[in-house]
């Protein structure tokens, strides 16, 4: 249930705890829908996790019993009834490959993925905003057309694309950063650089898009007709309100980017969940791709949640009601 405005509505919204009640009980369903439509899709991709996981020389039987061991010949539908029960015990099943239980081993390589996309959405938010705001401020200058081509050319080319690109630049050619890996904070710049790419550019659109429409509203007029300094009025007075469009376009980017660290992640060889993600998924190893996958719909959820709530945090007016 989105949340609607009532003007005049200040002092903290009574209505809050039962709005975020609600919305976690809403996630309940999509994450069914989601874990659902995941898990009969993984058994449509050709190839028999039993048999990967045989030796070479294992015969027919050999294989079947590591089938009917894994419990792989039992029904779909048992096999997802099975998860489901496991997940709500707080069991995420074990991994075909690591032979580890997913959810620990999800948990220790979370916060990388949290990093690096904490990482990009902080760039793109101290890069992107203030280029939107002096794209429009100053529109139709040299700036803001160099501004518009840099966000075109950022939402046309793919992640994998600029990592490579970085990776022979910066760290081949130049050696200034390290290709891949964990370590400090110079093993995060070009791994954050390019999941934060198309973000900055997307950010600096609807910035610069927003504030065009902002700056042209009788406050802004009246602010400046009453003799306020130039950046009072951008900043304090049309910022602040643009700032919620601007929200809810970095907390659906960061949910995508948190996806799109499965590529970024194997790219530069980031020990993340992204990483775990793609690795399982070319070894067909079914607990951890649910596990992975459920992780990230998990996320964006409470991304989206978050996003709702600050909301009212730019704007009092905003009720949940």
């Amino acid at each position: 249930m989105p949340p609607c405005h009532v003007p005049g509505s200040a002092d903290r919204d009574p209505n809050l705890l039962s709005y975020i009640v609600n919305r976690l009980l809403q996630m309940i369903p999509t994450l069914l829908g989601v874990s659902l439509l995941v898990f009969f899709l993984i058994w449509l991709i050709p190839g028999d996790p039993a048999q990967l996981l045989a030796p070479e020389e294992a015969s027919a039987q050999d294989i079947e019993d590591i089938r009917r061991a894994l419990g792989l010949d039992r029904p779909l539908v048992v096999q997802y009834g099975e998860w489901v029960w496991g997940v709500v015990q707080g069991d995420w099943g074990t991994s075909l490959y690591r032979r580890r239980a997913v959810l620990p081993e999800l948990l220790d390589r979370l916060p990388a993925t949290v990093e690096l996309a904490l990482a990009s959405m902080l760039l793109s938010i101290l890069l992107a905003v203030p280029a939107g705001v002096i794209s429009a401020v100053r529109q139709n200058s040299w700036g803001d057309n160099v501004a518009r081509v840099g966000s075109l050319l950022g939402l046309s080319m793919p992640n994998f694309w600029v990592g490579i690109m970085l990776i022979l630049l910066v760290a081949y050619h130049l050696r200034w950063l390290p290709v891949s890996g964990r370590g400090g904070i110079e093993h995060m710049i070009l791994p954050a650089l390019t999941l934060g790419t198309s973000m900055m550019a997307e950010v600096m659109r609807v910035t610069r898009s927003t504030m065009l429409e902002v700056i042209r509203q009788d406050y802004i007029r009246t602010a400046r007709a009453k003799g306020l300094r130039e950046s009072t009025v951008v900043y304090k007075h049309g910022l602040r309100n643009a700032m919620i469009s601007v929200a809810t376009v970095v907390g659906l980017q960061l949910g995508y980017r948190l996806g799109g660290t499965v590529i970024v992640e194997q790219v530069f060889a980031y020990p993340g969940v992204g990483r775990l993600a793609y690795q399982s998924m070319l070894q067909r190893d079914i607990p951890m791709v649910m596990g992975t996958l459920l992780m990230f719909a998990l996320l964006f959820l409470f991304i989206n949640l978050i996003v709702d709530l600050i909301y009212g945090w730019l704007d009092p007016r905003i009720s949940y009601a």
